[in-house]
């Protein structure tokens, strides 16, 4: 199994940078190695990658890139620093250089962006409020603090075989998801999730836009889902 050493600062750490945002820049480091640590002793790691190694296993062609939505504030939240050390140790496992993984979550701090960039790891442009399309590439998706809408919508992008097939989402069960819903609230509001593969379906694509919806669990656009909005998703 891959990840046998820590992780480190790419390109090693800045002199003349010193202060207080370099020091708890190295502080968030240290306890995401930490938090590595204790996945690999607990072996918490080993049975999980297995769970998700199955369906890459049965896939025709292995991620050449990885999507990562709402993490959290990680530098001071155990859950979403865990889910980190996770996503890196999955990267490892995969074969996928970090410069191959995007992230975007509009609660990451200033600090916590210059570490994701220590990491190597990129940082997409703008809130896509979950609206990625694979454009052909075999793509890993990493949602795990992710809402409904994000996973509906990122569906209907995507809502072609040839796009599906090359998806791979490791998040929340969509079956739990369905269970937890009204049947008229999830075929009103996230329809792409319940929505059984038959053929004539395929001819539904009408983009999801929530109107009704009292209980969004999404970050919009026009709500200023910027990069560094202040608006924090919860821990």
């Amino acid at each position: 199994m891959a990840a046998a050493g820590p992780w480190c600062p790419v390109g090693g750490r800045r002199r003349g940078r010193a202060g207080r945002g370099a020091e708890e820049g190295s502080a968030v480091l240290r306890r995401l190695r930490e938090a590595r640590d204790d996945l690999l002793s607990s072996g918490f790691w080993a049975a999980s990658a297995g769970a998700v190694r199955a369906p890459l296993a049965a896939s025709t062609e292995p991620p050449a890139r990885c999507v990562c939505y709402g993490l959290g504030r990680f530098s001071g939240c155990p859950s979403a620093r865990y889910q980190l050390a996770f996503l890196l140790l999955l990267l490892e496992e995969l074969g996928l250089p970090p410069e191959q993984c995007w992230l975007f979550d509009p609660a990451f701090s200033e600090q916590e962006v210059a570490v994701l960039g220590q990491l190597g790891l990129r940082l997409l442009p703008d809130n896509e409020e979950g609206k990625h399309d694979v454009e052909g590439s075999s793509t890993l998706f990493y949602m795990v603090h992710c809402g409904k809408a994000l996973y509906n919508n990122l569906l209907w992008k995507n809502w072609a075989t040839g796009s599906l097939s090359k998806m791979v989402i490791v998040g929340n069960s969509f079956k739990g998801i369905e269970e937890r819903l009204l049947s008229r609230i999830l075929e009103r509001d996230y329809s792409y999730i319940a929505k059984e593969l038959s053929p004539q379906l395929w001819d539904c694509v009408e983009e999801p836009t929530y109107q009704d919806c009292d209980d969004l669990e999404i970050i919009r656009k026009e709500e200023g889902g910027g990069r560094h909005s202040p608006t924090a998703t919860q821990c």
